[in-house]
């Protein structure tokens, strides 16, 4: 066992925590992050990889709220941009980027011109205009944004800014400063039992690989973030318990993109649906879709019905030469975690939900990407806890997620792999770059098209948590997002891994 996981191993099972956070992706994270940073002693534990489930299958936007608008949710709209301009400037700066987001609206679309160019003044003047992008555009302007853009039939396009993040990097991020604040975090490890004493005083078995074994952990209080698995761990206390949430499945496909994009393309499409296109990682990420789900999460797979309908949406505003199936690199299903509630999942509000089980454990449900750390509070405020009293959000930077410093990296290392080595891992960059001394190859790419380097798979399973190819190639490179991750990769990155 690689000694940054087996001190963690050791710390849980010999160890009583104030708070176990059952669940690692952006809110559970958070949650711990805020924990110890306010005195407790927590530990985080997830099933599967950290960010491995709905935080690393999202649209990749940290949303102003343009979406909310026509479902009256003004207070998400305001809290929106509040978070938007807190990660963009203050948290997370490395990893959270303006991306400018056209809004094509087509004569006998779902949306006309004139509610389109409406919906997006409401906007602009909700949040007072200032860093919000709006404007209103014509079909030879948005061109110049979009290249490929469809212009027959476009009938006018709205311009506004929203966040684009790399959503597996800001959940590792914010478990390393979990890990800073005192927190004991590891992944690949399920809790398989909960019992519960007087109170909230309770022991968690917990199940790790061959090689851990299996531990039990004293904990005061326990918080469930488990996103779509919320009900299952739910059932460990209480085996009668109803439903608190449902699923619903959205899927990505990644495309190479047709020109240099400037902005990311909004098409209003059925049941108050858009498709997207975004320009990401050097790819162009089409979707999403949004369904109802009822199986097991970890089953959630993408068919090519899937594939299918978001190729056939994105042909509303692009030319189907581009949408070919065989132009599919990648695809991706993340499952949205949403209020109970009758009708299509698409018109779903998406206010998350706390509550609290017959034991006393904490469970949160739902909620975005966007406004993490506020959710991350909320739990944390339900907890009877005298030092998360005072809690208040403070827009203090996540350890190393400052824009990396290039002028640190001497020129005999290719300027195209700077580039995206110190967009990935920030402060951090020379010490990934550093692995050249340790390793012969560090500074090789791991495929002849994409910018990744071996020193990226070293400081992945070194310093990183990474355990499995996946872990690797999903999460922490951008390979398997470009279509790289051929079977000689995945071999090489299994035998750096194990």
């Amino acid at each position: 066992m690689r000694p940054q996981r087996a001190g963690a191993w050791e710390r849980l099972a010999g160890g009583a925590f104030d708070l176990l956070v059952i669940g690692a992706g952006i809110i559970g994270s958070r949650i711990a992050y805020e924990a110890a940073g306010a005195g407790l002693v927590v530990a985080l534990v997830d099933a599967g990889d950290f960010g491995g489930a709905t935080s690393s299958g999202s649209s990749k936007l940290i949303h102003g709220g343009f979406r909310y608008l026509p479902m009256g949710d003004l207070s998400l709209v305001w809290e929106s941009q509040r978070e938007r301009k807190a990660l963009l400037g203050s948290v997370a700066p490395n990893l959270v980027h303006k991306m400018p987001m056209l809004l094509a609206a087509y004569r006998g679309g779902p949306k006309g011109p004139a509610i389109a160019s409406a919906g997006v003044l409401a906007y602009g003047a909700l949040c007072g205009f200032r860093g919000t992008g709006v404007a209103l555009l014509g079909a030879r302007g948005a061109q110049r944004l979009v290249p490929p853009l469809r212009t027959d039939g476009l009938s006018v396009c709205g311009l506004f800014d929203e966040g684009q993040t790399n959503d597996s990097r800001l959940v590792l991020a914010t478990v390393a400063g979990a890990i800073d604040h005192g927190a004991t975090a590891i992944n690949h490890a399920r809790v398989i039992d909960l019992a519960f004493g007087e109170g909230q005083n309770g022991r968690a078995t917990i199940m790790g690989d061959v090689e851990d074994g299996i531990v039990e952990v004293q904990f005061r209080n326990v918080v469930n973030a488990a996103g779509p698995w919320v009900d299952k761990v739910r059932r460990l206390e209480d085996p009668r318990c109803a439903p608190m949430a449902r699923l619903s499945k959205g899927v990505h496909v990644l495309i190479e993109p047709d020109g240099v994009w400037q902005a990311g393309l909004v098409v209003p499409v059925e049941e108050g649906r858009v498709a997207m296109a975004i320009p990401w990682q050097g790819m162009l990420m089409l979707g999403t879709t949004d369904t109802d789900y009822a199986g097991d999460p970890a089953d959630c797979y993408v068919s090519p019905a899937d594939i299918a309908q978001v190729l056939d949406e994105a042909s509303l505003a692009l030319p189907l030469d581009m949408l070919r199936p065989d132009a599919v690199r990648f695809s991706f299903a993340g499952l949205r975690v949403l209020p109970l509630g009758q009708g299509s999942t698409a018109n779903a509000h998406r206010e998350h939900l706390v509550e609290t089980g017959r034991h006393g454990m904490v469970s949160i449900a739902g909620g975005k990407l966007t406004t993490h750390r506020r959710i991350a509070l909320d739990v944390l405020h339900r907890l009877h806890e005298p030092h998360l009293a005072g809690l208040r959000l403070v827009d203090k930077q996540l350890p190393h997620a400052g824009r990396g410093r290039i002028e640190l990296v001497d020129g005999s290392i290719d300027p195209d792999v700077v580039r995206h080595v110190t967009g990935i891992y920030g402060d951090e960059s020379p010490e990934v770059l550093g692995q050249r001394e340790f390793h012969a190859n560090a500074l090789e790419r791991i495929h002849p098209r994409g910018p990744d380097v071996w020193a990226q798979a070293y400081h992945a399973v070194e310093r990183e948590w990474a355990t499995t190819v996946e872990d690797v190639v999903r999460r922490r490179t951008t390979i398997a997002v470009r279509g790289l991750a051929t079977p000689d990769v995945r071999d090489e990155v299994e035998r750096i891994a194990i």
